[in-house]
């Protein structure tokens, strides 16, 4: 079932490759919440309830309802529905993000670490290279902090892939670090939007002190 889950996790990996819609990539981001909290509560068996709990709060409340509720209305208050002018052709960013998926297998694979679990690492590689590649490629700022968001599930998804049990610690810095990023960068494309009636990114060459 795990194993699935993270099949299914990979699939929408590949999806946010040809999306151009911003709200696609909010339910993909509301769909990995989802995805992720089903692998938290198969794979933490082991750990104390305080801390599974955290663990699925973290999941299903942030990364599933709350960060989508917050882009979805930073999309809304600047009148945003597509990213129509990425800086590389969707077809070609499939075939990027489908070889880095394979890549990450071959990777995987081959470090012969059995504290490594390759679903996981796969996956989790896979995700943290879309994220950055989304940032990249595309030229909206919301869409960098999608990417950014993905590259968070990607970080997630690898620290259970090194090992089961995640110290409440590591849990209050990721959620930190989450809640931290959108609400600056939902703030700054606020104040970009306001000032220059875009989101675009090559405008932030015309901000001076």
């Amino acid at each position: 079932m795990i194993n699935l889950l993270i099949i299914i996790f990979t699939i929408s990996i590949i999806y946010l490759s040809v999306a151009g819609r911003f709200q696609s990539f909010i339910n993909i981001l509301m769909f990995q919440g989802i995805v992720l909290c089903g692998i938290a509560m198969l794979e933490l068996k082991e750990i104390s309830l305080a801390n599974l709990l955290f663990i699925l709060l973290e999941t299903l409340v942030v990364k599933a309802i709350i960060v989508p509720y917050f882009l979805g209305k930073l999309l809304k208050k600047n009148n945003l529905t597509h990213d129509s002018t990425p800086n590389i052709p969707q077809f070609t960013s499939l075939i990027i993000n489908s070889s880095a998926i394979i890549f990450s297998f071959i990777l995987a694979y081959n470090l012969h670490e059995e504290h490594i679990k390759i679903t996981y690492f796969t996956a989790s590689v896979s995700a943290m290279f879309t994220g950055i590649f989304l940032i990249i490629s595309r030229r909206k700022i919301i869409t960098h902090i999608i990417g950014y968001m993905v590259l968070e599930n990607g970080i997630f998804l690898l620290s259970l892939a090194i090992g089961a049990e995640l110290p409440m610690i590591v849990n209050t810095g990721i959620l930190l670090d989450l809640f931290t990023s959108v609400l600056v960068l939902g703030f700054f494309v606020s104040k970009i939007s306001n000032t220059f009636h875009t989101v675009e990114i090559e405008k932030l060459t015309e901000l001076k002190d």
